[in-house]
């Protein structure tokens, strides 16, 4: 597997495009509609968030891709249809006027939204906006799409990667929107990804499960689960790899491709939350099992306390203590060491449950770094499980103070 230029037009037979049709205010013509067409049907899976107060859009997409097929992805940013009035119609006028630029059916597509929650979506913008959209769609329209759902987002992010699979060059690639209203309790916030790998619906969709298991759902911005959060994969065969039917090599090398992609933009979004100054990465080392330390890597990441301390670049140690301790998991706090590393070195603070002289000047050299990362050894077993997050910082009360203005 290897890194490669793009994002969802990386595989073969993906167009993608983003326009501003007007849904965001025409000051700075911000995009705002998106679309990913396949040239041919592919197989469809998705994942979707927890909260059971779900924006229309989710609903629709849920009946649309239950036959496991679909030909686009078509989504607009600057509101979420969330909540809002005539929200199940809005997102289904979205599907039928894609799908009439297009040639296909309503229900060939999935549909998202993202922005305010609660104002009605200005259908009518959309719908003007989405025949200049299929015009614009092209092998180069990634990055397009990419700004075209972005929000808060002050980055786009996308990834593509290329592995072999049968002895054929298979693609997967990835876009993501992501800044705020991040919590792990689902999937992601909003994230495309597409691939012309042959595989079956059952197996797609247990690998994208699996992947967001261990890399969405290990992100938390700020504590609050989406109403709108969806990840949609996208595979239409022309890789022309033998089809994936069992969980065999090449089913596990398709697994590694689509959790490093996942991964990587779930980093993306952690190091993009608002307001963030810097990534942070927490490592529950030494844990009895996956469960355990991801319990734990969760709890420290979601801290409001321990994402303040980060902010002032303050190795409060004993913040990390108290999560690991609140966090659920049958850990013993009295044989946790805690440790604070990044590009400027590593300095121990506490071992076995007590703290130890360290050097202050030291560990805010270290905590100043772009990316910063907080080693919890749990001391029980031999399991060690990442998490992501960022610092909270006085600029994520401003952006969300006056969100809606």
């Amino acid at each position: 597997m290897k890194v490669i230029e793009g994002n969802v037009t990386a595989a073969k037979g993906f167009k993608a495009g983003g326009i501003h049709c007007g849904v965001k205010s025409p000051e700075g013509g911000k995009k705002d509609l998106a679309m990913i067409l396949s040239q041919v049907e592919c197989t469809a899976a998705a994942t979707y968030t927890r909260n059971k107060t779900k924006a229309d859009p989710l609903y629709v997409s849920m009946a649309h891709l239950e036959k496991g097929k679909a030909w686009g992805i078509i989504c607009n940013s600057g509101n979420a249809n969330a909540c809002a009035p005539n929200g199940k119609e809005h997102a289904i006028r979205m599907c039928q006027a894609a799908a009439a630029a297009t040639g296909h059916k309503g229900e060939d597509f999935a549909v998202a939204s993202t922005g305010v929650i609660g104002q009605e979506l200005n259908i009518q913008a959309i719908l003007s906006g989405i025949p200049s959209l299929v015009e614009s769609l092209s092998v180069q329209g990634g990055d397009d799409a990419a700004s075209a759902i972005m929000t808060t987002d002050l980055k786009e992010k996308s990834i593509a990667v290329e592995m072999e699979l049968g002895g054929k060059t298979v693609r997967l690639g990835g876009i993501a929107k992501g800044s705020g209203m991040i919590h792990p309790n689902m999937g992601t916030m909003l994230c495309f990804l597409t691939t012309d790998a042959a595989i079956s619906h059952e197996l797609l969709q247990k690998a994208l499960r699996e992947a967001v298991r261990v890399t969405f759902n290990r992100v938390s911005v700020d504590g609050d689960t989406s109403t709108n959060d969806m990840c949609c994969i996208l595979a239409n065969g022309l890789g022309e790899n033998q089809p994936i039917l069992s969980e065999n090599e090449d089913y596990r090398r398709f697994m590694e491709g689509l959790a490093f992609v996942c991964r990587t933009l779930a980093r993306a979004i952690a190091a993009d939350g608002e307001g963030a100054s810097r990534l942070v990465t927490c490592i529950a080392q030494n844990a009895r099992d996956e469960e355990e330390g991801e319990t734990v890597a969760k709890a420290v990441i979601a801290s409001s306390l321990v994402k303040a301390a980060m902010f002032g670049a303050d190795a409060n140690w004993g913040r990390v203590l108290c999560a690991a301790g609140y966090s659920g998991a049958d850990c013993h706090p009295e044989n946790i060491s805690v440790a604070f590393s990044s590009a400027a070195g590593r300095i121990p603070v506490c071992e076995k449950g007590k703290g130890l002289v360290f050097d202050e000047d030291l560990a805010k050299k270290i905590l100043l770094e772009k990316e910063v990362t907080i080693e919890v050894d749990l001391n029980e077993g031999k399991t060690d499980v990442e998490a992501w997050g960022c610092d909270l910082s006085y600029e994520y009360v401003r952006i969300n103070g006056d969100y809606r203005s």
